[in-house]
């Protein structure tokens, strides 16, 4: 069936996702989407859905959401946002048109592949080259076959084949070849997805060769299996791949199609295992204390909360965050130096200075009672230079955090999905890498894990160069308590981020530096 279902006036693609579940007829779901209204919607009707969903999010550049917004009348969405939203619904998503197809049709014909091990079989070397750089970049990294196995496929190849993986039965393999290396590979325990390759050859039959395969499938006896195929060839090629695809099985005119549509079903079978992550339950308590913040900061007419205003609502939901205090004279912030210990950093605590270090508003590493004094005078003639009128608050005291590795967390409003969350590393990789990922809240925990995995720097985390590895779990603790207090509080927070955070060793934790939070219009 191919519905088009125009700007959405009351049928959606929730809507339709329920429909086409409960639908016979219906193997698998396909998705063209330039933007949508309700993301939360479509995210449970996903996760519900007992079929394979793929997407293809178009207006993933900058005039191209701008056209996708012109054409439905709703914002296309950021890309990485949709992307992480897809991952959370248990969507695969798709790279381009063509990839939509193939992967719509493989997994319409196909069980998912529930374990690692991919095994090629091929005729030819080069196309196996192909399929295994295919595998990496698709996200199957092969694995040499078994002792075993590899003993029981050389039995179908000449002396020179390779039974490692890929399988090269040589130019010389023909129909028998192909029936016994398929039916063997394909039945047994180690392998848990097979792509059978071929080249055209003067002395065989494409269409043979293709039943030989399907035979093979039949006559292993196993089920639940996931199979793809490609055939590289002129016209009796396409017409044997052709007849594959009438009889269930995926055939595709090039090796690393093949294996992307393998790279699909693998995709299906881990977002089945993790996309729904359990329940989530509001904080009541952690809330309760964090809108005593903020109901103080909306009657004093702000529309933001000072440094310490946001820490404490922070704190509120368990993320550790460094000492502060207000001192409103010279002598309140030498009493408070000493009370939280140096070395110390001074900031301007100020609603109409936001940007505290464009201001002079900041000293760092302060050791004694001669420094505290020297930054309280120097930050509030820095700041009354900077904006006359300011509404100055008093200066925070700070604990000076030792040095760490710096993320990042931040949340904005999607038009689509609501509160998000994003992580990264901060300083110049947030600033000009961009290396950060997205979740819609709430985030389970599990998937904060993953988000600590998929940013590009993930192996400084992990200890790269020599590094001690970063506490990781303490940081999916701080993402997940990050993700519950922007979830909690979505109808009262425009936009938040903790930066830098500083992630010390494995076992030591970490510290908020600074926090900020914009609060909604109301």
């Amino acid at each position: 069936k191919l519905i088009s279902i125009g700007n959405m006036a009351d049928v959606d693609f929730a809507d339709l996702i329920e429909w086409f579940d409960e639908d016979d007829n219906t193997t698998c779901v396909s998705l063209y989407i330039e933007g949508m209204k309700n993301g939360r919607k479509f995210i449970d009707s996903a996760r519900k859905s007992k079929k394979p969903i793929v997407a293809l999010k178009s207006g993933v550049s900058a005039h191209g959401a701008a056209a996708a917004a012109s054409h439905t009348g709703s914002l296309a969405g950021a890309a990485k946002i949709y992307t992480s939203a897809f991952k959370q619904a248990g969507v695969i998503q798709a790279s381009d048109l063509n990839d939509l197809f193939n992967r719509t049709l493989t997994l319409s014909q196909q069980p998912p592949m529930k374990g690692e091990n991919l095994l090629i079989l091929t005729n030819g070397g080069g196309v196996g080259v192909l399929a295994t750089d295919a595998a990496e970049k698709y996200g199957i990294p092969l694995h040499f076959a078994p002792p075993d196995v590899q003993e029981e496929l050389k039995k179908h190849m000449p002396e020179f084949g390779s039974a490692k993986n890929p399988v090269d039965m040589t130019g010389m393999a023909g129909n028998d070849w192909y029936y016994q290396t398929t039916k063997f590979s394909y039945a047994h325990k180690w392998t848990d997805g097979l792509v059978v390759l071929y080249c055209e050859t003067a002395m065989t039959n494409p269409m043979e060769i293709a039943q030989s395969i399907k035979k093979a499938v039949v006559d292993s006896g196993a089920k639940n299996k996931p199979i793809t195929v490609s055939f590289v060839g002129g016209e009796k090629s396409d017409a044997a791949m052709g007849w594959l695809v009438e009889n269930g099985i995926p055939a595709f005119g090039a090796p690393d199609v093949a294996v992307n549509a393998m790279a699909a079903l693998r995709e299906f079978a881990r977002l089945q295992e993790t996309k729904n992550g359990g329940e989530y339950k509001t904080n009541e308590k952690a809330k309760k204390a964090a809108l005593e913040v903020i109901n103080k900061a909306r009657a004093d007419k702000r529309d933001s909360l000072t440094e310490i205003e946001a820490k404490e609502v922070f704190k509120a939901y368990g993320m550790p965050v460094t000492s502060i205090a207000l001192a409103k004279t010279e002598e309140e912030a030498v009493a408070l130096g000493m009370k939280i210990g140096f070395p110390l950093v001074l900031k301007i605590v100020s609603p109409d200075i936001l940007h505290k270090s464009d201001a002079g508003g900041v000293k760092v590493n302060l050791k004694d009672e001669a420094g505290v004094r020297e930054a309280f005078q120097t930050i509030l003639k820095n700041a009354k230079a900077y904006k006359a009128d300011a509404d100055i608050h008093g200066i925070a005291i700070q604990e000076m955090a030792p040095w760490g590795t710096e993320v990042i967390l931040g949340s904005v409003n999607d038009a689509a999905f609501g509160p998000t969350v994003m992580f990264g590393l901060g300083g110049i990789f947030v600033e000009v890498l961009k290396d950060v990922t997205f979740r819609v809240t709430p985030v389970a925990k599990s998937q904060a894990e993953e988000m600590i995995g998929e940013i590009k720097g993930a192996a400084i985390l992990a200890g790269a160069r020599g590094e001690k590895p970063k506490d990781r779990k303490v940081l999916a603790e701080a993402i997940y308590a990050y993700s519950s207090m922007i979830y909690d509080l979505q109808d009262e927070i425009k936009e938040s981020d903790a930066n830098p955070v500083l992630v010390y060793e494995e076992g030591k934790g970490l510290k908020v530096a600074d926090a900020r939070i914009i609060l909604k219009a109301k």
